[in-house]
């Protein structure tokens, strides 16, 4: 198994990078979130995650071991390819995922292109035990935090803002501020929209 590879970038697209490591170009498959991330050096490491399959051999890529520990556990779930996976990690920040899961959050989850209700139940379901163990949550805390997030989702919609927004900048001020109230979410946010 491969486990990182440390080289030159030598091409960068928001899906893919080539880097090359003492003459060997090797092909890797990022999500956005990874492709937001890459520094502008020219040298870099990136954990990866080899997909061995009868017809081919597949390289994904992660500017961290938390963001590839997540591909992993939800290319574990039935129905959830690497694909769909790598879909899921673009749409949403790693952490935003972790929270929705810990939170049971199924709005989230689903709202990623490609995942159904079924679906988003089924992660929830099979990975909930698994990230609250692997990542350390409190299910409190995340459940605490996901209140606050959808009252402040609730007041953001009624004031005008679309959920698809208004949800991408909450996510971000949570991220920054895990213990925010409402009330601040809200004030944060209208000064990003």
């Amino acid at each position: 198994m491969i486990t990182h590879l440390r080289g030159r970038l030598v091409e960068k697209n928001p899906t893919y990078v080539v880097l090359d490591c003492n003459g060997v170009g090797y092909f890797i498959n990022i999500s956005l979130h990874t492709f937001s991330s890459l520094p502008n050096e020219e040298n870099l490491q990136l954990y990866t995650h080899l997909q061995v399959k009868e017809d081919s051999h597949t390289l994904f890529g992660f500017m961290d071991a938390m963001e590839r520990e997540i591909f992993r556990l939800l290319i574990s779930v039935s129905g959830i390819g690497s694909s769909t996976a790598r879909m899921m990690l673009s749409s949403l920040h790693p952490d935003q995922i972790k929270q929705a899961i810990a939170s049971n959050d199924v709005v989230t989850i689903q709202g990623i292109k490609g995942i159904g209700a079924k679906t988003a139940q089924r992660v929830i379901l099979d990975l909930k035990d698994k990230i609250l163990k692997v990542f350390d949550l409190d299910v409190n805390t995340a459940l605490q935090s996901n209140t606050s997030k959808e009252e402040a989702l609730s007041a953001l919609e009624t004031l005008g803002f679309t959920r698809k927004q208004a949800d991408k900048v909450c996510g971000q001020i949570l991220k920054e501020q895990p213990d925010a109230s409402v009330e601040t979410i809200i004030k944060e946010a209208l000064k990003k929209l």
